[in-house]
C-alpha cells in the first residue's frame, strides 16, 4: 500500500513539474507593443507580483495589461521611472501563467522610454 502511494505522489510531482517547466520555459510568442504606461503595481495577498498596464490609444480604449518577474528588478525600476510616460515593451507571452509569477500571460523583459507619436511637432 504505501508502495502504491508513492508512486502516485511521485507521478504526481513528475506531472506537475513538467506542465510548470513547460509553462515557464516555453514561450507562446514574442513582440512588442508601445503606449503610455498608466498603471504599475505590487500587488497580491498571498503572493506579490508586479502588474502594470499600457494604454495604446488615445481614448484608451485599448489596454495591455502585464506582468513582470521580481528577478526583473532593472525593468522593475525603469518602469516605476516611466510612470505616465511613453513607452516600448519587449515582451514574451507564456500558455499558461502560475499564480506566483503574475496574473498575465504577458511578460515585460526589457522597457525603454519612447517619443509619444500624439505629440510630434
Amino acid at each position: 500500500m504505501k508502495k502504491i502511494l508513492a508512486i502516485i505522489i511521485l507521478t504526481i510531482v513528475i506531472l506537475f513539474g513538467s506542465w510548470y517547466a513547460a509553462v515557464y520555459y516555453t514561450s507562446y510568442s514574442k513582440g512588442v507593443r508601445s503606449g503610455e504606461l498608466i498603471k504599475f503595481s505590487n500587488k497580491g495577498v498571498l503572493f506579490k507580483t508586479w502588474e502594470g498596464e499600457i494604454s495604446q490609444g488615445i481614448s484608451g480604449a485599448q489596454i495591455f495589461s502585464f506582468s513582470v518577474e521580481d528577478k526583473n528588478k532593472e525593468v522593475i525600476k525603469k518602469l516605476k521611472d516611466f510612470q505616465g510616460r511613453y513607452v516600448k515593451l519587449t515582451y514574451i507571452e507564456r500558455f499558461a501563467t502560475v499564480s506566483w509569477l503574475g496574473d498575465s500571460n504577458y511578460f515585460v523583459i526589457d522597457v525603454v522610454e519612447e517619443k509619444s507619436p500624439h505629440f510630434r511637432k
